[in-house]
């Protein structure tokens, strides 16, 4: 498993395809804060909930300068179809070789129904203007875990 960030840590860059194959970058997004999320598979019920949350509060975070990019291992393809099925407004980028989960300490050993398994860790980073990490959750909930960010964040209007 590779190592945890810590707020303060400079975030990993990196540059994936999103739901169409169009290159998104962590520094096209420079000067700007950005909510990276991590979540193991699109078009299941956790990940759908999670991606319409942060969707549903897409203009709230944006009115707060955030911008929100969601990373799975799945293709592109499949992303395409789940933003299409759900109507998600977040941008969504693939990861098949987990280079970037593993750079972010969102890829390794997890408990999942009482077992020791490998595979994504559902975690949420945010990025301020300048690229370092301000906050690095692990072990996040699907259910929740947006209007508790929103919280955090101080951000006031969560749906």
């Amino acid at each position: 498993m590779s190592a945890r960030l810590q707020p303060g840590d400079p975030a990993p860059a990196f540059t994936l395809p999103d739901a169409e194959g169009k290159p998104v970058s962590l520094a096209d997004h420079a000067g700007r804060k950005v909510i990276v999320y991590f979540y193991p598979a699109a078009l299941t019920p956790g990940c759908t909930k999670q991606a319409c949350d942060f969707t549903d509060n897409l203009g709230l975070l944006a009115t707060a300068g955030y911008d929100v990019i969601g990373v799975s291992p799945d293709a592109p393809e499949k992303l395409a179809k789940f933003r299409d099925k759900e109507d998600l407004k977040v941008t969504l980028v693939s990861d098949p070789e987990k280079s970037v989960l593993q750079a972010y300490g969102a890829f390794g050993e997890k408990t999942m129904y009482g077992r020791t398994v490998t595979g994504v860790i559902r975690s949420t980073f945010v990025v301020d203007e300048d690229g370092t990490v301000a906050h690095a959750l692990y072990n996040v909930r699907a259910t929740g875990h947006v209007a508790k960010l929103i919280k955090d964040l101080k951000l006031h209007g969560a749906k």
